[in-house]
C-alpha cells in the first residue's frame, strides 16, 4: 500500500478551492494534474499544489478554460526547455572562446 503521508485528499482541495471535483478530473486527463487513488481516496501529491493554484489562479480570475491551460503550461514547458538548451549553447560557445 502506497504511504499517503506526503498527499493531499482531493476532496479537501475541492472545498478549499471551491472547486468541482470534475475540475480536478479534467487536469487529469490532460495531464496537468496526477492523481492517486488508495482505497477509494483520491490524492494528490502536495509537490503539486504551486502548480495547482496557478492552474486556480487562471481559471478563476483569468477565466481561462482548462484547455487554455493546457495551452499556456505546454508552452511555458517549452521556453523552460529553450531557455536550458540556450544557455547549454552559450556556455559550449565560452569554451570555444578562450
Amino acid at each position: 500500500m502506497m504511504n499517503t503521508e506526503n498527499f493531499i485528499p482531493l476532496h479537501t482541495l475541492v472545498s478549499h478551492y471551491k472547486v468541482e471535483l470534475a475540475f480536478f478530473s479534467h487536469l487529469s486527463e490532460l495531464g496537468l494534474v496526477e492523481i492517486q487513488t488508495v482505497e477509494q481516496v483520491q490524492y494528490i501529491h502536495q509537490d503539486s499544489i504551486y502548480e495547482i493554484e496557478k492552474i486556480i489562479r487562471m481559471h478563476q480570475e483569468l477565466d481561462v478554460n482548462i484547455e487554455g491551460i493546457d495551452v499556456v503550461f505546454n508552452l511555458l514547458q517549452k521556453i523552460d526547455a529553450l531557455q536550458t538548451e540556450l544557455i547549454a549553447v552559450r556556455n559550449r560557445l565560452r569554451l570555444y572562446e578562450n
